[in-house]
């Protein structure tokens, strides 16, 4: 949970509330809309639902970004199943299109390091669509690096990061 909502500018960086779920839902899809060629894969899966879900998980977490009583950024995190309890797995981390480079995914990123520290992380990884080249170049510049346990293989669509949580 984290700890006290992290403002930065007119920016906040709170927990999700279960009753923002089809919000979210709806940020998660116009995001990841952007990098599939032909427009998000309607595969019937109910995106409020699984937010709501996520966000009521209690081995995990979801964080918001709120500016001017919008919600323009989320991510959600917990330890992956298999994975090290001091290993943490960043699943979604999503910016409204409108609101790219204005500081927002720099502020959620630095909010979710900061609860991984808190939480005695040591190692978050992920997986980013390799069509998502923007999204590469932003983990990249937050520090992420490819995962070598989980390098790409042939035909995958994800490519596998890693990053070491800074030690307080």
């Amino acid at each position: 949970m984290i700890r006290a909502n992290r403002t930065v500018d007119s920016l906040v960086i709170r927990t999700a509330l279960a009753a923002e779920s089809a919000a979210v839902a709806a940020l998660h899809v116009r995001a990841r809309s952007t990098y599939y060629p032909d427009g998000l894969p309607d595969d019937g899966h109910d995106w409020p639902a699984a937010w709501s879900r996520a966000i009521e998980r209690p081995e995990g977490q979801v964080l918001c970004a709120v500016r001017d009583a919008r919600l323009v950024g989320i991510a959600s995190f917990r330890t992956a199943d298999g994975a090290p309890a001091e290993t943490v797995k960043l699943f979604q981390f999503h910016v409204e299109p409108d609101q790219w480079r204005s500081g927002v995914g720099t502020a959620l990123h630095a909010a979710c390091v900061e609860q991984w520290q808190a939480d005695g992380r040591h190692t978050a990884v992920l997986d980013v669509h390799v069509d998502n080249e923007r999204a590469q170049a932003f983990y990249a510049g937050q520090g992420w690096i490819p995962d070598p346990e989980n390098p790409p293989t042939p035909g995958d669509h994800h490519r596998y990061l890693r990053y070491a949580v800074p030690g307080e």
